[in-house]
């Protein structure tokens, strides 16, 4: 199966489209250059069909292998143990923010399974790795910016190695959409927390950059980005 796959990726492929693919994602260079609706029409008859056997045989040659290796781990239908297992087993094949963030999209079984993804994601979150952090994070911006979680969710951001670039972005980027969906407790986070400088302002820089925030208050939050050190 793995073989045929490869086949039909190989088919699928545009070179203009690697090209694109491969400047947004630096220090890629296994991209074949194939659209995601493509990658999900492939994904969908493999999770309807043996995708346990899929699974074993996956082959992560390609940036699109393992981008169509998470897409059918979001939609296959296991109890919630199992599920976390494939996910837990795939998580140390992300090296890019691309197939991490479209791999926590795609979990959709965390919205009937809070608590036990909370859980299992915490451990993530306290990594030393990029993209396990970078996992974490963007699980939590996705689907855990909720009342009951918010205060914790903070705590998290605050505690994470914010060492990486890729960490810093998708932490600034989880600020922004607390300060979207939750704005009081997002603005009283601002002026108490423990982020660094540039996670920080950059995390400013994302919430003014968004039209659901009216112009006085883009203003208001411009005004409190952090002075350059010296």
């Amino acid at each position: 199966m793995a073989y045929h796959i490869k086949e039909q990726l190989h088919a699928l492929a545009e070179e203009d489209y690697r090209k694109f693919t491969s400047a947004l994602i630096p220090n890629v260079t296994n991209i074949l250059g194939v659209r995601l609706p493509e990658l999900r029409n492939l994904a969908k008859p493999i999770a309807k069909g043996d995708w346990r056997d899929y699974l074993h045989h996956a082959e992560s040659d390609y940036f699109e292998e393992i981008m169509l290796e998470g897409m059918v781990i979001g939609l296959i239908k296991a109890e919630p143990n199992e599920l976390l297992r494939r996910i837990a087993d795939f998580v140390p094949k992300i090296d890019n923010w691309s197939v991490c963030d479209s791999f926590c999209i795609g979990l959709k079984m965390t919205k009937n399974n809070k608590a036990a993804v909370w859980d299992f994601i915490q451990p993530y979150l306290a990594s030393t790795k990029t993209y396990e952090i970078r996992f974490g994070v963007v699980m939590l911006l996705t689907y855990f910016i909720e009342e009951v979680y918010i205060h914790h969710l903070f705590e998290l951001l605050d505690q994470t190695d914010r060492s990486s670039y890729y960490v810093q972005m998708a932490v600034a980027w989880a600020v922004s959409i607390c300060y979207i969906k939750l704005p009081e407790q997002t603005q009283a986070y601002l002026e108490d927390n423990k982020l660094d400088d540039f996670t920080y302002n950059k995390a400013l820089s994302k919430i003014t950059e968004s039209y659901r925030i009216d112009p006085e208050t883009k203003n208001s939050i411009r005004s409190m980005k952090r002075k350059k050190r010296v």
